[in-house]
């Protein structure tokens, strides 16, 4: 079946992510759900100084990632302005004029690096994420979305909020091991994904647990029999996927936008 990105298929109960065997497809969807990501970003009121990452892993160069081009806002996302980051740092492909966000290579690459299960990684400054963060605490069964997260999150610790190198990258791909979200000390919410649409679904599922935990001021949790029943049919990590595809419909009606 050819590959078809300028329209969304019809959204089924039972739909599950396409199986895409041929590299270069591989590669053109992996670039469509990343700058698609940035645009839902974007609607959320997301990334307007310049703060955070959708990253994904390249099906072909496989130790290289895509990222939004530096200087570019996440609303005018497209296929053609991310840039290619390889091992080293640098910008071997897509816009590179204005430089390469050292950051998001130093927490992007040693998390993809760790995990070869992970296609892509997110990450951005967020209104309930980061004041969460700033407890220091994971989440707990409060709601129903928790329940997805509670046995399948990260904490990192350290206080290297900047991550100026490598290393830092590295102790936060070790605190979020094979989760799909890691809590950030101080620094907000990262999601990881089987594709990038599935790391932007649960980043803004994880940011929604968020709120509740801000907002609520006397939650009664959920007993661990209860959330493991809620985990078993909204935990799985297609789940994320599926959650983009109705955020990607309701943010960024038409998909031709971004080719």
């Amino acid at each position: 079946m050819a590959l078809v990105l300028d329209r969304y298929p019809d959204i089924t109960y039972d739909m599950e992510p396409p199986e895409v065997d041929d590299l270069e497809d591989l590669r053109r969807l992996r670039k469509w759900e990343t700058a698609i990501g940035y645009r839902i970003f974007a609607k959320m009121h997301w990334g307007q100084l310049g703060d955070g990452h959708i990253t994904a892993r390249d099906p072909i160069l496989t130790d290289h990632f895509w990222v939004l081009g530096y200087g570019i806002p996440f609303w005018a996302a497209t296929v053609d302005n991310l840039t290619l980051i390889g091992p080293d740092g640098e910008g071997v492909m897509g816009p590179t004029e204005n430089g390469v966000n050292h950051a998001g290579y130093c927490i992007h690459g040693p998390i993809l690096a760790s995990n070869p299960d992970l296609v892509s990684a997110a990450h951005t400054h967020t209104g309930y994420g980061t004041p969460w963060s700033a407890n220091a605490e994971p989440f707990q069964a409060i709601s129903q979305e928790s329940c997805a997260l509670v046995f399948d999150q990260g904490l990192y610790e350290g206080e290297d909020l900047e991550v100026l190198t490598t290393d830092g990258g590295y102790r936060i791909a070790a605190a979020m091991g094979s989760n799909k979200v890691c809590i950030l000390r101080n620094h907000g919410l990262l999601t990881g994904g089987h594709s990038p649409a599935e790391a932007v679904g649960w980043f803004v599922m994880a940011e929604r647990v968020a709120e509740v935990h801000v907002k609520a001021t006397d939650p009664k949790p959920i007993s661990d029999e209860a959330a493991k029943e809620v985990a078993a049919t909204l935990g799985p990590w297609h789940v994320g996927w599926r959650q983009f595809q109705w955020l990607a419909r309701d943010l960024v009606p038409d998909p031709s936008v971004v080719l």
